[in-house]
């Protein structure tokens, strides 16, 4: 089953709302996001700490998705599900 949500991400002390989905995959999960347009993962790790499953290559292909908007999102995901 697939469940669609708004993940509220305070960053540069603005809030933006990215849509999401939950894909559960067994006994685990991923979340899907649409982030500025662009499709991406993110997962629990062995800790339970999230990580996003992204390529370098498109990372610089898209400017507006950075390492510090990657951190703001995680640490909403770990508010919202820890």
């Amino acid at each position: 089953m697939e469940e669609g949500f708004e993940l509220p991400v305070v960053y540069k002390g603005d809030e933006i709302s990215f849509p999401g989905r939950l894909l559960n995959y067994g006994y685990s999960y991923k979340i899907e996001l649409e982030i500025f347009g662009t499709m991406l993962l993110f997962e629990p790790d062995e800790q339970r700490n999230f990580r996003a499953l992204i390529a370098p290559e498109e990372m610089n292909k898209h400017k507006e998705i950075t390492v510090d908007l990657l951190e703001a999102i995680v640490n909403s995901l770990d508010e919202l599900l820890k």
